[in-house]
């Protein structure tokens, strides 16, 4: 085979089916896999690869997919496939998408998340050496209803038989297809002008195109994926196998980059976590979207962090909260049942248990007393809570927003705040101790006679 010179690329990404074994009423292609719709993850990988040009085709009966797509791609990169009459009808729902487009098309799936586009860069090899279509298969363990890829030599591909069709022999193939393909753009709608829907279920499939490919006498091959990498997602059951292989592959990757994790099997990632070498993570902890943990961090067992920066050498938990907004600076100490939202905690501050923190700063070297309150809300409107660096508020502290603390204050336990704190003054509120003489040992001799006990 020739190699031939780089070209355009785009990509379409069937989301078209109903997705009923889900019994859900959120749509298949929008349930998360290491926090993020399915859909996000197609693509992700799609861009990846350098496709300028994505079209999504949904269903009529999906305006939520529908307008998921439109919202980070624009309207004009979404073709509704109505009535849905299989996958090579899905993709013809795609040509006015594809109209003046020369290059090549890849056709993948919204419900195979795993699908990197390091898996697909293969296909379009195989495009550049000559191939002029090119099909992603896989070795299956149990094959299954799985297509079967009837091969010629090392990577060449004569006909995609269903398991339902298939000879004995056939049976017994376990090159399998994942239905991901790339072919250049006119030839792809030209083979799929030629599909017919003569057959059991009325529908065009895909997955005629190779053997009209053959007949045409054009080049057809084969790449391999990981049987993992191409996994769908069509129950519930499935959609916990396929977040089970995300979190296991993220973990590798991470732990291979560096970072310790005590229990591994124990941590959930999300697709976008970022965590740098010489962090330990322990048991039970779980990483929502948004989050970057820098080097020499220690996240602690059960916390959870969501949205957050964690700066070199912070301290977080056990059983800390972390919500978005939240920022923790260097050697920062948040410690058991603490949680922070939407608050700036200065380099070597320390909150180190029962607290709430929401909305301001702390600054540095700060001391947060257990079960100090940021209260932050009347009902209506959010305000601020500003401690000064050095500042020591004492336990059981409602600071009362907006207000500050100044440098170098103190607030003595029990106080309710509510008018700023001049820089090293000591602010109290509370009522004075009234004391009585006798009175408990009087109060336990009256009981005790009330139940004829003296």
């Amino acid at each position: 085979m020739t190699t031939r010179p780089a070209v355009a690329r785009a990509a379409v990404i069937l989301a078209a089916g109903k997705g009923e074994r889900m019994k859900s009423p959120t749509p298949k292609v929008l349930h998360p896999v290491g926090g993020r719709p399915m859909l996000d993850h197609a693509i992700d990988a799609a861009q990846a690869l350098g496709c300028q040009r994505v079209i999504v085709v949904v269903g009529e009966h999906s305006p939520a997919v529908r307008a998921h797509a439109a919202a980070r791609l624009g309207e004009e990169a979404v073709a509704v496939q109505d009535p849905p009459l299989g996958t090579g009808h899905a993709v013809l729902a795609a040509k006015a998408g594809l109209a003046g487009f020369e290059g090549d098309v890849l056709v993948s799936y919204a419900d195979t998340p795993l699908l990197t586009a390091e898996a697909v860069a293969p296909l379009f090899a195989l495009r550049a050496a000559g191939a002029d279509l090119a099909v992603l298969g896989f070795e299956a363990a149990c094959p299954g209803a799985y297509g079967r890829l009837v091969l010629a030599g090392e990577d060449g591909l004569t006909r995609i038989v269903e398991a339902k069709d298939a000879s004995p022999e056939e049976l017994a193939i376990r090159a399998c297809n994942s239905g991901v393909l790339v072919a250049d753009a006119s030839l792809l709608l030209d083979l799929l002008g030629r599909v017919t829907n003569r057959n059991a279920k009325g529908e065009y499939y895909l997955t005629d195109v190779v053997g009209l490919a053959n007949e045409a006498g054009v080049s057809v091959r084969v790449a391999f994926a990981g049987e993992d990498e191409v996994a769908g997602v069509n129950s519930q059951a499935e959609l916990a196998a396929v977040e089970a292989a995300f979190q296991a592959r993220r973990r590798t990757e991470l732990m291979a980059a560096g970072v310790t994790m005590t229990a591994p099997a124990t941590v959930h990632l999300s697709w976008d976590t970022k965590i740098a070498a010489g962090v330990a993570v322990e048991p039970n902890v779980v990483f929502a979207p948004g989050v970057i943990v820098e080097a020499g961090a220690v996240i602690r067992a059960f916390s959870h962090l969501e949205g957050a920066i964690v700066r070199p050498g912070a301290i977080i938990g056990p059983y800390a909260r972390l919500r978005p907004g939240a920022d923790i600076g260097e050697g920062a100490h948040i410690g058991n049942f603490v949680e922070v939202k939407k608050v700036t905690v200065g380099a070597g501050a320390k909150a180190n248990h029962l607290a709430y923190l929401g909305d301001g700063s702390v600054g540095a070297r700060a001391n947060i007393g257990a079960g100090t309150i940021f209260c932050n809300y009347d009902g209506f409107d959010k305000f601020e809570t500003h401690i000064g660096e050095d500042a020591f508020i004492g336990s059981n502290t409602a600071l009362v927003a907006p207000i500050s603390v100044g440098r170098g204050a103190y607030t003595g336990s029990g106080s309710v705040i509510t008018r700023p704190v001049a820089p090293d003054a000591l602010a109290l509120e509370r009522g004075p101790q009234a004391e009585k003489p006798g009175w408990a040992a009087a109060f336990r001799l009256r009981k005790r006679r009330a139940k004829g006990l003296a």
